[in-house]
């Protein structure tokens, strides 16, 4: 097998090849044939996020992975070898994350992680939920507590903003959007968003209910806490910054509810993929091959990227 491996903090991915793994007890082997790029992995390379990861580098990062099944462990039932599936990782665990993942051609996961991917879902849309779509629903529907008529704000329109403004929509939600990026408006608007603005300030006096912070650049998580309706919840997904400077006067005196959301779990990622399998939600997404990972990371860090970047091979 094929694997971009990183060996730490500001150094480039290095190509290796390696025997193949065979799947220990409860694991299952997937032939890799879609790896979504998220923007954390460039953290972790430029060492923004690199003292946080569970599992030391070196390793091998990518944690939206789609492929079919290649070999079965010893207990694995339920399952069938060539059956088309995504590992959905989660807090506990997560392939890139707590053990090697999906830049590479084959990847190890734990049963449990898999998830049935419908012949109608692309192997490209099925990386994409297992990160843009699963965060993005868990910081709205668990964190954010969404319900059918509220009014919310979504801060961002990259991979997992405008994935999570669709979501928002599909729950009968009535969604604006903060994005200074204005090559993304048209697409918001496509998704059912009401009205694109270029800052969060933008959206005082919208009496939002809700707004998820998907940017996380410190002033965007200060500008939600000032947008939102006295009572209302901002949560917090995106770590464009690592730390911000908020208002503690408005936090209080509006008594706003500020939460924390990252990841998510399996039950997320199905619901993700149900709407995809019933034609309601297509991650945007541009495709590059095994070959041009680095690259692609490279877009990301350099930003201006519209929706996901997922490598095909």
């Amino acid at each position: 097998m094929e694997a971009w491996l990183f060996t730490g903090a500001h150094r480039p991915l290095e190509r290796i090849a390696r025997d193949t793994p065979r799947p220990g007890p409860g694991e299952v082997l997937l032939r890799v044939r879609a790896s979504g790029l998220c923007h954390s992995d460039v953290g972790r390379m430029d060492g923004t996020l690199t003292p946080f990861m569970p599992v030391p580098p070196p390793i091998v990062l990518g944690h939206e992975v789609a492929g079919e099944i290649a070999a079965l462990g010893d207990g694995v039932s339920g399952f069938a070898l060539g059956a088309r599936v995504v590992a959905s990782g989660s807090l506990a665990f997560c392939p890139g994350r707590h053990a090697d993942g999906g830049y590479a051609t084959h990847c190890l996961v734990p049963v449990e992680c898999l998830i049935p991917l419908p012949d109608t879902v692309s192997f490209a849309q099925g990386a994409a939920a297992t990160d843009a779509g699963q965060t993005s629903h868990t910081a709205l529907y668990k964190a954010g507590a969404l319900q059918p008529g509220m009014k919310v704000g979504i801060i961002g329109l990259g991979g997992l903003g405008m994935t999570g403004a669709r979501l928002a929509v599909l729950g009968g939600a009535q969604v604006w959007a903060a994005e200074p990026r204005r090559e993304a408006w048209a697409a918001a608007r496509a998704q059912g968003v009401t009205e694109v603005f270029a800052d969060v300030l933008d959206m005082v006096g919208l009496e939002l209910d809700l707004i998820v912070d998907f940017a996380g650049f410190g002033e965007t998580t200060a500008g939600a806490i000032r947008a939102v309706r006295v009572g209302g919840r901002v949560v917090q997904v995106g770590l464009g910054r690592t730390s911000a400077t908020i208002s503690t006067m408005e936090l209080v005196g509006k008594s706003v509810t500020l939460v924390g959301s990252g990841g998510g779990q399996r039950e997320n990622t199905a619901a993700v993929i149900a709407h995809m399998a019933r034609g309601e939600l297509t991650i945007e997404a541009s495709s590059i091959g095994f070959d041009d990972i680095p690259a692609g990371l490279a877009r990301l860090e350099a930003g201006g990227v519209v929706g996901r970047i997922v490598a095909e091979f």
